[in-house]
């Protein structure tokens, strides 16, 4: 199974200014997000960001957050927890006409015009890995999304907490994939028209 932009968001957990420095290579991890969040961005794939406690953490750097749609402020660990998951599944739009005259089984819901309702795989990425990023990850994946982490725009403090959390979203059935290989899942062909772009993006430093 691969990805499609067409049916994917892509979830940016606390990349916080006061947070980031004491991250595990930090850097190269926050280099990885913007890559994605770029791409993205390129590709109208929505991206949504959180930010934990951000009065005590600052907030999210700011090249993310630009890009961003929404960032939701929380205290939960799981922003699912605080309504993530209302911002990737909204409700549908009530029928027009006389629907209440209708069984509920005969009544349809009309698609959302942006079809955010329709984009089941969620790409997460953020940090720390073994907190946010996990709870988050776990909370949307029994919200019945297909989530998919990109391990190397993820991070910790330590790298055992890091890989516990790695292992843990494994086994729990979410898939564990690159920057890379988000990008060129999305991207698809060589005949894209922004291949080019991309691929230069790609080969950036950050």
């Amino acid at each position: 199974m691969l990805l499609q932009a067409d049916e994917s968001q892509l979830v940016l957990v606390d990349y916080q200014s006061r947070l980031m420095p004491a991250i595990h290579e930090g850097e190269s991890v926050l280099a990885q997000a913007r890559k994605l969040a770029k791409t993205a961005q390129l590709l109208q794939v929505p991206i949504w960001g959180t930010e934990q406690n951000p009065s005590g953490l600052g907030e999210n750097d700011p090249a993310l957050k630009a890009l961003c749609q929404r960032t939701l402020a929380k205290m939960h660990f799981s922003a699912a927890e605080e309504g993530l998951g209302e911002w990737l599944r909204p409700p549908a739009k009530a029928p027009a006409g006389n629907a209440r005259s209708l069984p509920k089984h005969l009544q349809k819901a009309v698609p959302n015009n942006g079809k955010a309702a329709e984009r089941q795989a969620i790409v997460i990425a953020g940090v720390e890995a073994h907190i946010c990023l996990l709870q988050t990850a776990l909370d949307l994946m029994d919200d019945e999304f297909e989530v998919w982490v990109v391990t190397d725009a993820c991070g910790s403090r330590s790298v055992r907490n890091q890989d516990a959390a790695f292992d843990r979203l494994a086994g729990a059935g979410a898939e564990l994939v690159t920057t890379e290989m988000v990008i060129f899942e999305w991207l698809q062909t060589a005949e894209h028209p922004q291949f080019k772009e991309i691929q230069s993006l790609v080969k950036s430093a950050s």
